[in-house]
C-alpha cells in the first residue's frame, strides 16, 4: 500500500489526565510541562489531554504553565482538558487557563443517565446543549465523551443512538467512545464500533480503551479495523485500576498489523516511558512489551548463538527501531555466544581458555540465583584471573557522616592514574554528600560528571537489618557531544556503601568507553594479561 493511500489514525495521549488517576500518582507543574514537551514535540502525539477542569489549585497552575509554553510554539490547539456538564463552571475554568478545546463528559449509558444523574435522556441532552452553546460563545471548541459507552451500547443501544444523533446536530468536533470499565473484548469492540461507524459515517469517533482484562491494545486494534478515527492511550499504560492502553503497544501494533498512518515517532517512545516512570514513581514490569528493560535481552544461549550466526531469532520489533540495543544476559542459561557478544560490546579480548573459565564461573553464579550484568564483567575477570593491570579509577578513602538536624558530610579521596584528589562536601543525605564530593574530584581529573537517572535498592525477601543490600543505579553520561546510558550495581551490608561501589564502577566504565588510550603516571599504556582494551 502506498503511504499516500494509508488511512490516518489520530493518537490522543491522556497520560497527564486519565493516567494521573493511577493510585499514588501526582505530577508537579514542572513535571507536567516536561512530559507535555516530550509528547508533543518528540513523540508527536496528535492531541494531549492534560488535566481535569476544577481539579485543584495546583492543577490550574500546571495547566497555565503548559498552555503558556504551547502558545510560544504554536501548539496550544493540540491541548485538551476533561470538563463536565456543570452549568458554566468548567467552561469558565478552561477559558481562564487558556484552553481552547474541552472533552465534555456526558453519560453514554441509560443507567448512568437515570441513576447517577437522575435525569431523563431528554433532560441530559438539554443540559449538554446549553454547555456546548456556552463553550462556543466563549471560543472553546468541544469534543464529547460518552462515559460508559461500552455498557451503554451493550445494554441500552437506543439511548446511545439518541445521544449521538442529538450531538450530531451540534457543532462539536469529535465523539469519544470510552470502554470506561474495560469490559469489552476485541470481537465485541469490532462489532459495536462497526455499527456506530456505519450508522454515522459523517462523524469523527475516537475510542478510549481501558485494560482491566489486559485487552486494551487488542481492543484498540479492533476499533481501528472497524473504522475508528482516533485512539486514546497513555505512556506506560498509566491509569486507574489496571490502567489504559499503552501508547507504545498501540502505535507499534497499528503500524505492523493494520498498516495505518500515524504521526508517532517510535524512537522517542522509550524516552517518554523513562520520564513518566521517573516522575510517577511507578516502575513498570521488566517484561513489558516495547519499553520493558528485558524485552531486547536474549537469555538462552541458543538464541544468542542463532543471532550471532544469522539473526535467526529476530522479529519486526528490532531494538534499533526504538532507539535501543540488543543485549545478551549472563547467567546459568548462558552459552558461549552470550559471553562473546558481551565481551565484544565491552571491547574485551580473551583467549579461548579464558572464555571457558569465565563462562563456567558465570553459570555457577547463576545457579546461586545471582545476576551478572555485562558491566560486571571487567570486575569478574579481574577477580578470576588476578590481572596485573588495574582499573584506572580507585576509591582510596571515604567517610560519610549523617546527623539529625544537620546536613550530611562526606570526605572522599580517589586516585586516577597515579594522581590523588580529595573532595569535601555536604548534602541532603549521605549519598548526596558523597556525590557532591565526587563532582569536585571528577572535575579536577577532567572526567565526565554523570547524571543519576534511576536508583533502586533491594534486599532479599525476609531480610533482616544486617542483610546485604543491592543498589542498582542508572546513569546518563555525556562527553564531547556523546551520550551514553550506564547501569551499575553495588552490594554491601551498608546501603550508602553499596551505592558508592556502584558509582566507582560507573566512573571506570565511563573511562573505558570514552578513552581508548589511557596511560599510567609513567606514560606507559595500561595493558593487562587479558588484553583488556580501555
Amino acid at each position: 500500500m502506498n503511504t499516500q493511500e494509508k488511512r490516518t489514525v489520530e493518537i490522543m495521549d491522556t497520560t497527564l489526565r486519565d493516567g494521573e488517576q493511577m493510585q499514588n500518582v501526582s505530577y508537579t507543574p514542572e513535571e507536567k510541562l516536561t512530559i507535555s514537551k516530550i509528547l508533543l514535540t518528540e513523540v508527536k502525539v496528535d492531541r494531549l489531554e492534560i488535566a481535569s477542569a476544577k481539579a485543584s489549585e495546583g492543577e490550574r497552575k500546571s495547566v497555565i504553565q503548559v498552555v503558556n509554553w504551547a502558545k510560544s510554539v504554536n501548539l496550544v490547539d493540540r491541548l485538551e482538558i476533561l470538563s463536565f456538564v456543570d452549568g458554566n463552571k468548567s467552561i469558565d475554568w478552561a477559558k481562564a487557563v487558556g484552553i481552547q478545546r474541552i472533552n465534555l463528559l456526558t453519560k453514554g449509558s441509560h443507567k448512568h443517565c437515570t441513576e447517577q444523574l437522575r435525569k431523563t435522556p431528554e433532560q441530559h441532552i438539554a443540559d449538554i446543549q446549553k454547555t456546548i452553546d456556552y463553550a462556543l460563545e466563549n471560543g472553546v471548541a468541544v469534543n464529547v465523551y460518552l462515559e460508559d459507552f461500552s455498557n451503554g451500547i451493550k445494554n441500552s443501544p437506543a439511548y446511545v443512538y439518541q445521544i449521538i444523533e442529538a450531538l450530531l446536530k451540534l457543532p462539536i468536533k469529535r465523539i469519544l467512545l470510552p470502554d470506561t470499565l474495560g469490559i469489552l473484548n476485541p470481537f465485541a469492540t469490532y462489532e459495536h464500533i462497526s455499527d456506530v461507524i456505519c450508522r454515522y459515517p459523517q462523524a469523527h469517533f475516537d475510542f478510549h480503551p481501558h485494560d482491566d482484562y489486559g485487552l486494551g491494545t487488542a481492543n484498540a486494534l479492533a476499533a481501528v479495523k472497524a473504522g475508528i478515527h482516533g485512539i486514546h492511550a497513555t505512556i506506560n499504560g498509566m491509569g486507574e485500576r489496571a490502567g489504559n492502553a499503552a501508547l507504545d503497544e498501540v502505535a507499534v501494533a497499528l503500524r505492523d498489523f493494520l498498516d495505518v498512518r500515524l504521526n508517532i515517532d517510535e524512537k522517542m517512545l522509550y524516552k517518554a516511558s523513562q520520564y513518566v516512570e521517573m516522575f510517577s514513581g511507578q516502575r513498570m514490569a521488566n517484561n513489558k512489551p516495547i519499553y520493558g528493560k528485558n524485552v531486547f535481552t536474549q537469555t538462552a544461549g541458543i538464541h544468542a548463538d542463532g543471532d550471532k550466526k544469522g539473526n535467526l531469532y529476530a522479529n519486526p520489533l528490532m531494538p534499533e527501531r526504538f532507539n535501543r540495543k540488543r543485549d545478551y544476559a549472563l547467567g546459568k542459561l548462558s552459552g558461549r555466544a552470550n559471553l562473546e557478544m558481551a565481551l565484544q560490546a565491552l571491547e574485551i579480548e580473551l583467549t579461548e581458555d579464558e572464555k571457558k573459565v569465565l563462562l563456567q564461573k558465570i553459570v555457577e553464579i547463576g545457579d546461586r540465583k545471582e545476576v551478572i550484568t555485562k558491566e560486571d564483567l571487567p570486575y569478574l575477570i579481574s577477580d578470576i584471573f588476578g590481572t596485573t593491570g588495574e582499573l584506572p579509577f580507585k576509591l582510596l578513602h571515604c567517610s560519610v557522616n549523617s546527623t539529625y538536624g544537620f546536613k550530611s558530610l562526606a570526605v572522599v579521596r580517589c586516585c586516577y592514574l597515579g594522581q590523588t584528589q580529595e573532595g569535601y562536601a555536604k548534602g541532603d543525605g549521605g549519598y548526596d554528600a558523597f556525590m557532591n564530593a565526587m563532582k569536585d574530584i571528577l572535575t579536577a581529573f577532567q572526567l565526565p560528571i554523570p547524571q543519576l537517572i534511576d536508583y533502586i535498592v533491594t534486599i532479599p525477601p525476609g531480610g533482616k537489618t544486617d542483610a546485604l543490600v543491592q543498589t542498582i543505579i542508572t546513569w546518563q553520561v555525556q562527553h564531547n557531544g556523546d551520550s551514553k546510558m550506564l547501569t551499575t550495581r553495588g552490594v554491601d551490608s551498608d546501603q550508602i556503601m553499596a551505592a558508592i561501589e556502584a558509582t566507582i564502577k560507573m566512573v571506570n566504565l565511563t573511562i573505558q568507553h570514552y578513552e581508548r588510550n589511557t596511560y599510567t603516571n609513567d606514560g606507559n599504556a595500561i595493558l593487562t594479561s587479558l588484553n583488556v582494551t580501555v
